[in-house]
């Protein structure tokens, strides 16, 4: 079974397998852990700290076309890219006629890069583990938020966790890397954004509906023991206040942001999508991940190039291989100087833009 959610390590370096993007690409995974109930924390957080300032662009719905396509050319073979941003609207209808035309022409659709573990268990060995699972969020020790992060921190997070997760206690005893992941979810939905893949969703039925090869760009890593896995990460102190941080700054300050890029993108507007920052909390919070001892011994320390190399050799093979081909890659991988398309055309392609 492969199971993207299996280890805590995957909350988010499985979804953000190539983060330093906008938002992770997601990945095949098992049931959300997240659904299930914590008991209440030892401790409450207090009822007072900074009055959060929410300036609220309406988030646009209905029929929308989505942006026009990056175009990457050579020997007369083309690879047409589509940017995809997260989150999107939450009802948004996108208009996807003139995309499924390109993809019926295309003899490969290019997937995003995305990493899985595979855990070598079936269904149900797999649901007996979810309790560790539970225990490998927490704290060690059974510390709290309130004792592990500064002051002027937890300050800052308790505003947000009463808007945003309510009266949900048991996310107080989570590591600050978990608790600020379930908050930025939390606000995404309160903000009218989805967090769902409409895009590869629709992507993926397109190819299946003309019978378009889909190519995987996948880093698979298998773990022989995953409880002793589980154990060992449960002893493992993650050096995630920064993540933390970013995360609280991310839904303070740019949520407008994420609004605008997401109307941008839904309406088709790619001047206001190149216009508008990309800021995440991505980078840092999968440093904190893979930047400790386990994740080097799981082989993981160095999965970023390891993706981004993969992708770039895959992209290569499937332009010489088809007159037409077709991708999809968060935005700042088709639009940053140092992304996908910048290397692209250092190589010697004709990079063409929407």
């Amino acid at each position: 079974m492969t199971v993207a959610g299996l280890l805590p390590l995957l909350l988010l370096l499985g979804s953000a397998a190539v983060c330093a993007q906008e938002d992770a690409t997601p990945v095949e995974s098992s049931p959300q852990i997240a659904d299930l109930a914590e008991p209440a924390a030892t401790l409450a957080p207090p009822e007072d700290g900074p009055q959060i300032v929410d300036h609220e662009t309406v988030v646009v719905s209905g029929l929308l076309p989505g942006p026009g396509l990056w175009k990457v050319r050579k020997d007369g073979h083309v690879l047409y890219v589509m940017a995809t941003v997260s989150p999107l609207p939450k009802r948004m209808q996108w208009e996807s006629a003139g995309l499924e035309s390109v993809i019926a022409r295309s003899q490969q659709v290019l997937l995003p890069p995305s990493f899985t573990l595979d855990a070598g268990v079936g269904v149900f060995r797999g649901m007996l583990l979810l309790p560790s699972l539970l225990k490998a969020r927490r704290n060690p020790d059974g510390a709290t938020l309130q004792q592990i992060v500064p002051p002027e921190l937890y300050a800052r997070w308790v505003p947000l966790k009463r808007r945003y997760l309510g009266r949900n206690r048991g996310v107080e005893q989570w590591r600050p890397i978990f608790a600020a992941q379930e908050l930025y979810e939390a606000a995404m939905d309160d903000s009218g954004l989805g967090r769902e893949d409409v895009v590869d969703k629709a992507v993926r039925r397109m190819a299946r509906r003309h019978d378009v090869e889909l190519r995987a760009v996948n880093y698979k890593l298998e773990i022989e023991n995953p409880k002793a896995v589980i154990r060992e990460f449960q002893e493992t102190t993650l050096a995630d206040t920064e993540c933390f941080e970013k995360t609280l700054s991310r839904i303070e300050g740019d949520l407008e942001l994420m609004r605008q890029r997401a109307n941008a993108w839904a309406t088709g507007e790619v001047d206001a999508l190149r216009s508008l920052p990309i800021e995440n909390q991505y980078s840092t919070c999968v440093r904190a991940m893979t930047e400790n001892g386990l994740a080097r011994k799981l082989g993981v320390a160095d999965l970023r190039p390891r993706l981004d190399a993969m992708w770039i050799a895959a992209a290569e093979e499937t332009l010489a291989a088809n007159a037409s081909s077709f991708a999809m890659l968060p935005l700042s991988l088709v639009t940053a100087p140092d992304g996908y398309l910048a290397r692209l055309q250092g190589r010697g392609y004709v990079i063409e833009s929407p």
